[in-house]
């Protein structure tokens, strides 16, 4: 593509983001073909969360419906949250009912939470999904625009500075963004209204309940006074006219719909919350001795954030300002001064560390006397904890360590676990300004992930025989396997776990001990392979477990707790690598996928009593040879006494009916698809034939290699077989799990050491 490609890409992107200013009754014809144009701001939030749709992901054990424009679908995921879908999902319900004036209209949404938990993410998510709906038809936003030169041969022009300017530049938008029918007096904008939301049909109705802002007041009533002193009879269409009035569109944007309040802000009160008089520009309007409106700055949070979202980062910097806030959300007004005042339509939304939980309930135990008890009343609180999911803890630390942003969204717990357990390559530059690269072999960014999550769950609510890592993943695929069957997350009870996430080892932790790492060559050599530029998952286990003492964000008993919880996510990791290196090794003698397949077709035929389509499309009755072949020579579960001729037995019915059909049956609820077919059930759902799939074990490989000593492993003397099947297992990691040369090497080194000393 040329530069002239680009610019013109850049030229339709704003052709179409901005319209033509219209008149006030063309924008009123609009509204009657489109309502929603016109929603409150509550509502306009709601609509633009809505608009994205929702998502199935599974979390604590559950399957919870997601709204993916927490996900920041806008900006590839830039900015998407990872995880707390069932706290989003609380607050949308929440923007629901403050939306439809239900009860909550007074609430100031708090989102409350420890550091690196995503509360900031969630600011961003917000600022860009905003700005990106606005862009679209359905997420149009409109203010208003004036011009006062020439009415009644005045040569007076509104002005926000010092030096007027004259013609089309003549026009000012309003510096709050007000809603275009807040120009219509409140009688008949409450019929407006009702024929709007007639229109509408959303259970969600439209509200226009201020009045213009004091800047387009200021014009308003000026235009008014010329023309009646003219004697004009249609007073409002005059001063309404395209002459003076003009309703625009505008893109969302932090200042412009969006007012942002962060903690290094300052000024007094008032400035933080609308701005500050202008005195230069008092001088120069001051009107018969009266403060004139358009002397202000209106660059205050609440000025910018009038119309949708005003948002108060970092609260506990800011709690002097919460008091004033307290009828922000239910009378929606705000002085500029003693006599001016200034009505807002914005959802309010403040956020912040525990810090400021306890300045709030710094006179609690003055209960009825607490000055604070109003403020805390109008709070409503929602709780961001850590990330109590494997994957999603996986998908923030790569997104830590990368400039990924792409939000996983698998259709399978297998495919989502080949993405927890991929390796990662990263490129650094090291003290002699030359770039290399860095492996984290497979299994490392999980072995740091799921060290993270341990660290956060609750460990007083486990059933007997589970520990931490199975937990977290239940939380994570929703199932334990146990046997031939799995135990669903729902036969569990975790309801008192109410400590789930809110303490434990925050990804930043995590982030800065593999950074560090990455700079450092590991102490270890081989002849041929760059073995010190790997990181292995026990480096990063042993280092995060080592640099809890020194962390001052841990206090020493936590430190001390979360080393202890270290011991089972190694054991969990190294069982990882030691069936990745099983598989490698037995890669030849597993069962294929499609033999597997052509088992379960079989069953599910013999059970229902139907006919296979064969290879050449004709029609044939299930094969009772290979159904027993396979359960025989494969599954292992039975033997010829087990079966009369090719007739099972009862043992064998039951096996079929119960451990395969049953799968499947569950398989086609779960789809609810009403053209299920075998052959869409991927094999490794039924859990049974998980074992037939290459679970291989240390017996397997003696029995299929006699000769093959494991405390060679390091340096196999040349034409040994085990030399051979070293050379061909590394190769296999590599294929099947992505291992480099040197990661392999290491791995397989690791188990065949674990392996060696009970070698028989």
């Amino acid at each position: 593509m040329s530069g002239e490609d680009f610019i013109g890409r850049a030229n339709e992107t704003l052709d179409s983001t901005y319209e033509e200013p219209v008149s006030l009754a063309a924008f009123l014809d609009r509204l009657f073909e489109r309502p929603a144009l016109a929603s409150h701001a509550s509502k306009y939030l709601l609509d633009a969360i809505e608009d994205a749709g929702t998502r199935t992901v599974i979390e604590e054990g559950e399957r919870k419906d997601r709204y993916r424009f927490f996900d920041d679908p806008h900006n590839d995921g830039e900015h998407a949250i990872l995880g707390n879908t069932e706290v989003l999902n609380k607050l949308v319900d929440d923007l629901r009912s403050i939306a439809a004036g239900r009860g909550k209209d007074e609430k100031i949404i708090w989102l409350e939470g420890p550091t690196a938990t995503g509360k900031s993410e969630l600011k961003r998510c917000l600022i860009n999904g905003l700005r990106e709906y606005s862009r679209t038809d359905e997420g149009r936003r409109y203010t208003v625009e004036w011009n006062v030169a020439g009415a009644g041969g005045s040569d007076r022009t509104l002005t926000y500075g010092d030096d007027p300017v004259a013609d089309e530049d003549d026009w000012y938008e309003s510096p709050v963004q007000v809603n275009p029918l807040t120009v219509f007096p409140q009688d008949v904008r409450r019929d407006l209204l009702a024929a709007l939301n007639e229109r509408l049909g959303d259970h969600v109705t439209l509200r226009s309940e201020g009045d213009l802002d004091p800047f387009s007041r200021e014009a308003y009533e000026f235009l008014e006074e010329q023309y009646r002193r003219e004697g004009v009879e249609d007073l409002f269409s005059a001063v309404t006219s395209p002459e003076h009035l003009r309703v625009k569109n505008f893109v969302v944007d932090v200042g412009d719909g969006i007012g942002v309040l962060h903690s290094e802000d300052e000024g007094s009160p008032k400035e933080r919350l609308v701005g500050s008089w202008m005195h230069g520009m008092l001088r120069e309007l001051d009107s018969r001795g009266r403060k004139n409106p358009q002397a202000f700055s209106y660059d205050g949070v609440l000025s910018q954030g009038n119309g949708l979202l005003t948002i108060v980062e970092d609260a506990a910097q800011h709690a002097d300002l919460l008091q004033k806030l307290l009828n922000v959300p239910d009378e929606g007004h705000v002085k500029l001064d003693k006599g001016i005042g200034m009505d807002i339509d914005t959802q309010l939304i403040i956020i912040s560390n525990p810090d400021l939980e306890a300045q709030l309930n710094q006179h609690a135990d003055r209960e009825g006397q607490d000055p604070l008890k109003a403020l805390k009343r109008r709070l409503d609180k929602h709780e961001f904890t850590y990330l109590t999911n494997l994957s999603l803890e996986a998908e923030l630390l790569r997104r830590e360590l990368t400039n990924e942003t792409t939000v996983w969204q698998a259709d399978s717990w297998d495919e989502l676990e080949t993405w927890i357990q991929e390796p990662l390559t990263v490129a650094v530059r090291d003290s002699a300004n030359e770039v290399t690269d860095v492996e984290l072999a497979p299994h490392t960014l999980e072995a740091a992930a799921m060290y993270a999550i341990v660290s956060r769950l609750d460990a007083t609510d486990l059933p007997g025989g589970l520990d931490l890592v199975d937990k977290a993943l239940l939380f994570d695929r929703g199932y334990l396997p146990e046997g031939d069957d799995r135990i669903a997350a729902e036969e569990f009870d975790f309801s008192d776990a109410a400590a789930d996430g809110e303490g434990g080892i925050p990804v930043t932790f995590t982030r800065d001990v593999i950074a560090d790492l990455l700079h450092e060559a590991q102490d270890r050599h081989h002849a041929e392979l760059p073995v010190e530029r790997v990181l292995m998952p026990r480096d990063i286990l042993n280092r995060m477990a080592e640099k809890l003492g020194t962390a001052p964000v841990f206090s020493p008993t936590e430190a001390s707790e979360f080393e202890e919880r270290v011991v089972p996510v190694k054991n969990h990791v190294f069982a990882e690598q030691e069936r990745d290196v099983l598989d490698a090794i037995m890669r030849d003698k597993r069962v294929d996928e499609s033999t597997v397949e052509e088992y379960v077709e079989h069953v599910y035929a013999w059970e229902s009593d139907e006919q296979i389509e064969n290879e050449r499309g004709e029609y044939e009755e299930p094969d009772p040879l290979k159904m027993k072949v396979f359960e025989i020579e494969h599954l292992g579960r039975f033997a010829e006494d087990n079966y009369d001729g090719n007739e099972p037995d009862d043992a064998v019915r039951s096996f079929r009916t119960e451990k395969i059909i049953t799968a499947l049956n569950r398989h086609a609820w779960q789809s609810r698809d009403e053209t299920f077919h075998v052959g869409d059930v991927n094999p490794k759902e039924i859990p049974v034939i998980q074992t037939v799939l290459g679970s291989h074990d240390w017996a397997d490989v003696q029995r299929a290699y006699e000769d093959f000593d494991p405390r060679q492993w390091d340096n196999p003397p040349s034409g040994t077989e085990t030399a051979d099947l070293k050379e061909t297992t590394i190769e296999n990691m590599r294929e099947l799990f992505d291992y480099s040369a040197a990661s392999a090497e290491l791995t397989s080194r690791h188990v065949m050491s674990q392996v060696s000393y009970k070698w028989d």
